[in-house]
């Protein structure tokens, strides 16, 4: 509606009501996560419902933001089956910090409230931090293995972690959100890595096996989620700023089945999940490959 602006003035007013609406529902959050903290799980439970919804409409009003001052044109298949009914593992590759208000966009309302695990020095973000905290954002704070060797007594904790985060959505239908590579794509990375893959970077199978692991029999469903920007990976400030004019997003629903659980410390388990999770990302691979300007489908 109000696209005609210039990039610069739009971008600022996008950013401005981002801005106030998280202050705004910041407030209602800590209100209802101090609440929660009373020790009786019904009434916890009904303080998670309400903190949830917070969550949902302080989406909606982010979208409505987009749709305000965007023209984007949205190209997006594998929403009809889709259930905030059910509990999911969304695995999606990582491109930008749009991608984020991408997936808020094209799930909000369509499935539960997506968590992300967050790293554990992330809850010191102003305002955001709090309210991830409040909205049971997992944080996690994982090992490299130069550090386990030296300090042996932690070999594990990630997985305990991991279950104890997931302990929080036994009881209500919710989404795991997972960036399989661990981190944005960047020619810089993609080759630092090697990576076998034209568009993608190596995939970290660890992550994903951990929340089956912990979550496996209680989870529905995995959303397989490709995000495609057919005109180059917009930053941030392309994407709140109108720049962005196509998006594609194929949405590939995946049955959980025994042969996908299992105990990641187990070598032979994370040797044939991780050959799993290769697979995904070449088929991912070739997706993004045939999304591209000119190839022909």
């Amino acid at each position: 509606m109000l696209n005609f602006l210039p990039h610069p003035v739009t971008g600022t007013l996008s950013l401005l009501l981002y801005i106030a609406n998280t202050l705004f529902w910041f407030v209602p959050i800590m209100l209802l996560a101090l609440l929660k903290l009373t020790p009786i799980t019904r009434w916890q439970s009904w303080m998670t419902y309400l903190l949830d919804a917070c969550a949902v409409a302080w989406i909606s009003v982010n979208n409505f933001t987009t749709r305000l001052f965007t023209r984007i044109h949205w190209q997006v298949s594998g929403l009809e089956k889709l259930s905030r009914k059910d509990w999911y593992l969304v695995l999606a590759n990582h491109q930008s910090w749009a991608d984020i208000l991408v997936l808020q966009n094209v799930f909000n309302r369509k499935i539960p409230f997506i968590k992300f695990f967050l790293k554990k020095e992330l809850i010191y973000v102003p305002f955001l931090g709090l309210c991830w905290w409040a909205l049971d954002f997992p944080f996690m704070k994982r090992y490299s293995k130069a550090f386990l060797q030296r300090n042996p007594h932690l070999h594990g904790k990630d997985i305990e972690t991991t279950r104890n985060a997931c302990r929080k959505f036994a009881f209500k239908p919710a989404a795991i959100m997972n960036f399989v590579e661990g981190t944005r794509y960047t020619p810089q990375k993609h080759q630092q890595q090697q990576s076998p893959y034209t568009n993608l970077l190596k995939p970290k199978a660890g992550g994903a096996a951990f929340v089956l692991g912990a979550m496996g029999e209680q989870l529905h469903k995995i959303l397989d989620i490709t995000i495609c920007y057919p005109k180059g990976t917009p930053s941030f400030w392309d994407y709140i700023s109108g720049k962005v004019r196509d998006i594609t997003v194929q949405i590939n629903i995946i049955p959980i089945t025994p042969e996908l659980l299992g105990d990641y410390n187990d070598s032979q388990y994370r040797e044939r999940f991780q050959q799993w999770i290769n697979q995904l990302w070449q088929r991912k691979d070739q997706q993004l490959q045939e999304l591209k300007p000119g190839v022909k489908r």
